[in-house]
C-alpha cells in the first residue's frame, strides 16, 4: 500500500474545505487567513468587478449559535460606518448552506508584522492613535471589541489603519459616553439621535452573548474583569487595557533588539517594567500604566482620552498621566521650540561677536 504525499492531502483537504460559491457573483481566488470558525478568502465580486475578503464559516453548527454569532459581527460592522473599521458588503448563505459575509479587502499589514520592519516611534504612535479612534467610535455607538491584539490591526499601504475581527463585540446597555460623543478635535463621533436606533437593532440578539465565567479574548491583552469571566463587568475600559497592552507591545518592540520581537508579538514578556526598557519617554511609560492599571476606574475612560494623551506627546505637551518635574518641563519646552531657541543663541553669539570685533 503507498502512502499519499502529504503536499497532496493538504491540497486535498484545501478543495474539499473550499466553499461552493456556485450560482453567487463570487469567484474563489485563494485563501487568506483561517481563524477559529470561519476561513477569510479572497473572492472576485464579477457583478463590481473588483477583489473582496470573503469570509465563510466552516465548522459544524447543528446548534446554529456560530452562525447566529457570525451573523451578529457583521451587522455590528455594517453599522460602524467609521475610516478605521472594515466596511461589509454582503451577508447571505452559500448553497452549501454556510453562512458567509464579504467585506473590503485590506492590502497591508497586521501591527505585528509593521513593527519588525523597523519604523518610527513617531510612527508607531500614530498608527496607535488611528486605532483609539476608530475604537472610539465603536464606543460611541456602544459597542466594545473585547479582543484587540497587534494582529487584529492592520495597517493600510497608504496609512490607512483598521480594527479588525468583531467576533467578540459585545453591546453595551446605553449610557452616555465618558467622552461625551467628541474626537480629539471637539467634533462629534457619532450622531446621539441614531444610537438608541442601533441599540434597539441588536436587543434581539442578547440571547448570544456570552454568560458570566466565561472566558473569551487572547489573555496576554484582556483587562482583570475579562480574564475573570466577570461578562456584565465589561465596559469601554476594558477596551482601553487591551489598548493600553498594544501601546506596551509597541513600545517594547521600538526598544527591543530584533530576536526579541517575536516573543513580544505572541504576548510574551509584556510585563517586564517599561522603565527598565531604553529609548522609552517616561510620559509614555506613564500612559501605559494609567491605561493598563488593574483597578478599573483608574483607566482612562475610553480610547478617546487615551488617544488624546498620545496626541498631546506626539506634539510635545504634557500628559495627564504624567506629572512633571520643573526640570523636566524646561527640557520639554526646550525641545518643542527647539528651532526658535537655536536662532536666539546664533543671534546672541553674533550680536557678541560683533560687539568684541568692533571694540578693537
Amino acid at each position: 500500500m503507498s502512502w499519499i504525499p502529504d503536499g497532496v492531502v493538504e491540497h486535498l483537504r484545501a478543495v474539499a474545505g473550499a466553499p461552493d460559491l456556485s450560482g453567487t457573483k463570487y469567484q474563489l481566488v485563494r485563501t487568506l487567513a483561517r481563524g477559529g470558525m470561519g476561513t477569510v478568502y479572497i473572492a472576485y465580486d464579477a457583478q463590481l468587478d473588483r477583489q473582496v475578503a470573503l469570509k465563510v464559516l466552516d465548522l459544524p453548527d447543528a446548534s446554529n449559535e456560530l452562525e447566529a454569532r457570525m451573523m451578529r459581527e457583521a451587522r455590528i460592522v455594517a453599522r460602524l460606518a467609521h475610516p478605521g473599521i472594515v466596511p461589509i458588503h454582503d451577508v447571505g448563505a452559500l448553497p452549501d448552506g454556510r453562512v458567509f459575509y464579504s467585506m473590503k479587502l485590506v492590502h497591508g499589514n497586521r501591527l505585528d508584522e509593521y513593527v519588525k520592519k523597523g519604523a518610527a516611534l513617531a510612527d508607531m504612535l500614530r498608527v496607535f492613535q488611528k486605532a483609539c479612534q476608530a475604537v472610539a467610535f465603536a464606543h460611541a455607538n456602544s459597542v466594545i471589541h473585547r479582543d484587540l491584539k497587534p494582529e487584529n490591526i492592520m495597517v493600510g499601504a497608504f496609512g490607512e489603519v483598521l480594527v479588525m475581527d468583531w467576533g467578540l463585540a459585545k453591546i453595551l446597555p446605553l449610557a452616555s459616553s465618558p467622552s461625551d460623543g467628541k474626537n480629539i478635535n471637539g467634533q462629534t463621533t457619532a450622531d446621539a439621535s441614531t444610537t438608541p436606533i442601533l441599540h434597539a437593532r441588536f436587543s434581539d440578539e442578547r440571547s448570544h452573548e456570552t454568560l458570566h465565567g466565561t472566558v473569551l479574548g487572547t489573555p496576554a491583552y484582556m483587562a482583570p474583569e475579562q480574564a475573570r469571566g466577570e461578562i456584565e463587568n465589561l465596559d469601554r475600559r476594558t477596551d482601553v487595557y487591551a489598548l493600553g497592552a498594544i501601546l506596551t507591545y509597541l513600545l517594547r518592540s521600538y526598544s527591543s533588539a530584533d530576536n526579541d520581537r517575536n516573543n513580544l508579538a505572541q504576548g510574551r514578556d509584556l510585563q517586564k517594567p517599561l522603565a527598565r526598557m531604553r529609548k522609552i519617554p517616561k510620559a509614555l511609560t506613564a500612559i501605559c500604566a494609567k491605561a493598563m492599571a488593574a483597578d478599573k476606574p483608574a483607566r482612562y475612560p475610553d480610547a478617546l482620552d487615551l488617544a488624546s494623551d498620545i496626541e498631546r506627546f506626539l506634539d510635545g505637551l504634557s500628559v495627564s498621566s504624567y506629572k512633571e518635574n520643573p526640570f523636566e518641563i524646561v527640557w520639554r519646552w526646550l525641545k518643542q521650540y527647539r528651532f526658535i531657541v537655536l536662532l536666539v543663541l546664533v543671534y546672541m553669539l553674533v550680536r557678541i561677536a560683533l560687539f568684541f570685533l568692533f571694540r578693537r
